[in-house]
């Protein structure tokens, strides 16, 4: 720690709280790249050699395994904001960046919040005051990569995934009735009972072209249809439920079914809440 990033910490801020935000993108990682998780717990040695005692070094590690692409599911950096513009905290640590945010409006909102709060931020690479000019501008560009960053591999990932569907070799969820052998090859569900079900609900709809007179054969039978669990304790369990008319329209207006392979049928968008809406998208789009 050099001379000039000790003389930005003052008493007024020692008489605060350090907090140090620790997070990793997802659970796989948390369980899986433990190194980084270690260096970022590590940062209490370098708040401690600027001053703080370690009673009053406080750690936020309430979004490990949560992305950082918005602020708006994550309860860790709520906190760290609500503090930090309660006036408690003298300096927030993180690794780098990329932990605390990799949208630039979290990243900037943090900033001016630290900067009204005469808070400081410390990552990998040094202390910066937020209400300095010179440091401001370093903490923007940083946000900025990191934003860039995660655009980057989201597209090359992307990249990736159109060349594998434009092949029809994209491994994608089968609906019910279909499952991928050792070969990774789509056949039909091994269990007879699931193909005697998809076999009577495609002939009765052959036969009357109608999704009621289809579920009411099902009914009149005493027949329930077999549904794969997607999430969950049950995950990749078949149950069997009361077939409805919406189900039976998605089994005949799912191409696979007809030996098709279809991929982007759907479109995702974030909404400002954090949540993503999902739409169907017309088949020339």
């Amino acid at each position: 720690m050099n001379r000039e990033q000790h003389q930005k910490v003052t008493p007024h801020h020692l008489k605060r709280v350090a907090l140090l935000y620790v997070r990793q993108s997802t659970m796989r990682q948390v369980f899986e790249n433990t190194e980084s998780t270690k260096r970022q717990y590590a940062l209490r040695d370098r708040a401690a050699a600027l001053g703080w005692p370690r009673e009053e070094i406080v750690v936020i590690d309430g979004d490990l395994g949560h992305t950082a692409t918005a602020a708006g599911d994550r309860e860790g950096f709520e906190r760290v904001v609500t503090e930090v513009g309660m006036g408690r905290v003298g300096i927030v640590l993180g690794l780098e960046v990329s932990r605390l945010a990799r949208n630039s409006s979290d990243w900037h909102r943090l900033l001016e919040i630290c900067a009204l709060a005469d808070t400081l931020i410390l990552d990998e690479d040094g202390v910066y005051n937020p209400k300095e000019f010179n440091d401001r501008l370093l903490l923007g560009l940083k946000g900025q990569m990191s934003e860039a960053e995660i655009y980057v591999m989201k597209a090359r990932l992307h990249g990736g995934i159109l060349s594998k569907a434009l092949r029809g070799e994209l491994q994608v969820p089968l609906p019910t009735g279909l499952v991928y052998d050792t070969q990774q090859r789509v056949q039909l569900d091994p269990d007879k009972q699931v193909q005697e079900s998809f076999t009577f609900l495609f002939t009765t709809f052959d036969r009357t072209g109608s999704a009621t007179a289809t579920m009411k054969a099902f009914r009149k039978n005493e027949l329930l249809f077999p549904r794969r669990v997607r999430k969950g304790p049950q995950k990749g369990e078949v149950i069997w439920e009361a077939l409805n008319h919406q189900r039976v329209l998605q089994v005949v207006h799912n191409p696979r079914y007809a030996g098709a392979f279809v991929w982007g049928r759907r479109k995702g968008h974030r909404l400002p809440n954090g949540h993503t809406a999902v739409k169907f998208l017309a088949p020339d789009c």
